[in-house]
């Protein structure tokens, strides 16, 4: 069977002129869908230097071929375009059932061009699309916004990913949202958007029945059932959620607190914990289009907390709770509803106001320039009104509003040891002090620091005999690891080959808790089994493999041609002190060997250990060739 065509919905929202167009099969099949697709229309077609809030900059919305087959983890969609907080390529995914629905009414990407006179949204059914306005809309949360869309068209079944308040102000960490809880969150995608005056997508819901194999695809798909039966780590994430991690991280001192200033958070690490939120607020669990897991989080709070709005995951309970030295498991669950409500990112929104409390105590800004706000950590309080003024740009929440980076190079010099970020981007709660190989990945990832974009250090210790280590090894970790802490020339080896699994698993629109080794549902070489059963597409993992090289080199040149080099693939220099208490007292990462590190990254990856970027051999083995003669 052929690879199938790309169809993309290009939409001008300058003129309001929508057409369709294709993209040949064996093109397609070198960017099959996510960020790489979305990177390489991007390339094609944008010149480099465009200002991210300028009607210039374009905005990819991409599923994959495989996305809305009825499986476990299949539900995502990617959004791609030149960040407004790093200034490099920027990418961010979300789950929901909005992804499903997007290739279900036949389109495997739509692209935005342009900027609306007027707030308007983009309404698909089926081929139809057409742009309406949305002056009603504007100003709304995301709850209410989404109520409005269903009402007007009298249809309560549509599928919305929109912006909030956050993203019409153009906040640089602005995300888009659908379902009212699931975030397509980092890297400003919403203010780009907002910058569009586009305030929604909403695509009519419907199902994919273009099975290829059905026989052997249900057995594929029915495989998962059995699998859950029997996976301890699985069922502890469908049972207390990724904040079920706040635990472990806090019992071997790793729990970013404070501004990352500790990794250990006594007083609070109980009170915040996934168990902890089970036991008390958590109403229901959810899920994704056609998924069997069921990991999200639901919380209600009579008159606080809506149901509406989801609830915290780990990365959101560590930003807006540990982070903060906020130890009050509500306070932490109204933040979060507030970042959905406003369209935040979570982990930048905390990171951010984590940041603002150490310059405060370090006496960088005072009262008088909060608004007379106390930014003390432990203050649930501050924390609550600073998601509200970052959303509105009001008061100091304008400064803030610009990310840590920004906000450290207004209030001065001494501010930019306080922004935890690197390329702009704030830091996901997990430590390179702990996890070498991760911190290694967030230098070098091409759109800032991502906590899901390569394995992570401990989860190599598995058992010989484990799925996971034999899956592992499929994607070319061959021994295992007794100590996290190593960081050798295999691990780095290995570190790029996961990276480059994780890039495939983004391009197809795969979840990584159901199909990444570490969770022990699907492995490697089950993911060739979906491609031929689901589509027909005769692959091998090598070539998926290439598949996410490719991706990563392409966002690499991306940002090179926008002048990025070496010297932005960096860590904070809090990554390089010793922690002062806890059980991880005195850990602490070391620069030389990082420079070290970084330098055997390049030479395996086939980049200029110089400049950092892909040379012009790596280029032309990945079929990128193309990229030389722009």
């Amino acid at each position: 069977m052929s690879f199938p065509d790309a169809k993309i919905l290009d939409v001008n929202l300058a003129n309001m002129e929508v057409k369709t167009r294709s993209l040949p099969g064996d093109v397609y099949r070198l960017y099959p869908g996510g960020s790489a697709l979305g990177v390489y229309l991007i390339l094609q077609e944008m010149p480099p230097g465009i200002d991210p809030l300028s009607p210039d900059n374009m905005l990819v919305f991409s599923v994959s071929p495989l996305t809305g087959l009825p499986v476990s983890g299949q539900s995502r969609v990617v959004v791609t375009t030149k960040s407004p907080l790093t200034g490099t390529i920027g990418d961010s995914q979300a789950g929901g059932f909005f992804p499903a629905a997007l290739k279900a009414n036949g389109w495997d990407a739509v692209v935005i061009r342009g900027r609306a006179e007027k707030p308007a949204y983009l309404y698909i059914d089926g081929d139809r699309a057409e742009v309406r306005p949305a002056g009603h809309l504007w100003g709304k949360v995301t709850g209410e916004a989404e109520r409005l869309i269903k009402s007007e068209n009298s249809d309560e079944k549509l599928e919305v990913a929109q912006i909030g308040p956050a993203g019409e102000n153009l906040v640089r960490f602005a995300c888009i949202i659908n379902m009212n809880n699931r975030a397509n969150g980092r890297n400003g995608t919403g203010a780009v958007m907002g910058s569009k005056n586009l305030k929604a997508v909403v695509v009519k819901k419907a199902r994919r029945t273009d099975i290829y194999d059905k026989e052997l695809f249900s057995q594929l798909a029915g495989s998962v059932k059995q699998r859950l039966k029997t996976n301890e780590a699985v069922s502890g994430l469908g049972e207390n959620g990724t904040a079920g991690d706040v635990t472990f991280l806090q019992e071997s001192g790793y729990l970013p607190t404070r501004n990352w200033t500790s990794g250990h958070f006594p007083e609070g690490a109980d009170k915040i914990s996934g168990l902890a939120m089970t036991e008390t607020i958590l109403k229901e669990r959810d899920t994704c289009f056609a998924c069997a897991v069921r990991c999200k989080r639901v919380v209600e709070i009579p008159g606080k907390v809506d149901p509406l709005y989801g609830g915290p995951e780990y990365e959101t309970v560590a930003s807006l709770g540990s982070y903060c030295g906020v130890s009050d498991l509500e306070t932490i669950a109204l933040a979060n509803q507030l970042c959905n409500m406003y369209g935040l990112d979570t982990i930048s929104c905390g990171g951010t106001i984590s940041f603002a409390m150490e310059c405060y105590e370090k006496g960088l800004i005072t009262k008088e320039q909060t608004g007379g706000l106390e930014l003390k950590f432990g203050s649930g309080e501050a924390v609550v009104k600073l998601v509200e003024l970052i959303a509105r740009r009001e008061g100091f929440g304008a400064v803030l509003a610009e990310g840590s980076r920004r906000a450290a190079e207004k209030i001065g010099k001494e501010a930019l040891d306080y922004s935890i970020s690197v390329k702009g981007q704030e830091l996901p709660a997990h430590m390179p002090q702990f996890k070498p190989a991760v911190g290694i990945i967030y230098a070098v990832n091409p759109f800032g620091a991502d906590h899901q974009s390569s394995e992570h250090d401990p989860l190599l210790m598995s058992p010989e005999e484990s799925n996971e280590r034999k899956w592992l090894a499929q994607i070319g970790l061959w021994k295992g690891y007794e100590d996290p802490y190593v960081i050798d020339d295999e691990k780095i080896r290995f570190a790029i080959d996961s990276q480059c699994f994780f890039s495939m698993l983004d391009t197809l629109g795969l979840c990584q808790f159901v199909w990444g080794c570490s969770w022990e549902l699907y492995g490697p070489s089950d993911i060739v089994e979906l491609c031929k059963a689901g589509i027909g597409w005769e692959t091998s993992l090598f070539e998926l493999m290439r598949v996410g090289e490719r991706r990563i080199n392409m966002m690499r040149y991306f940002n090179a041609r926008e002048g990025f080099t070496r010297k932005d693939d960096y860590l904070p220099d809090r990554m390089f002190d010793p922690l002062p208490d806890g059980p991880s007292k005195g850990r602490q990462m070391d620069k030389q060997q990082f420079a070290e590190a970084l330098d055997t990254y390049y030479k395996f990856a086939g980049w200029d250990t110089e400049t950092g970027n892909p040379t012009g051999e790596t280029l032309r083995r990945l079929s990128l060739g193309w990229l030389l003669q722009k």
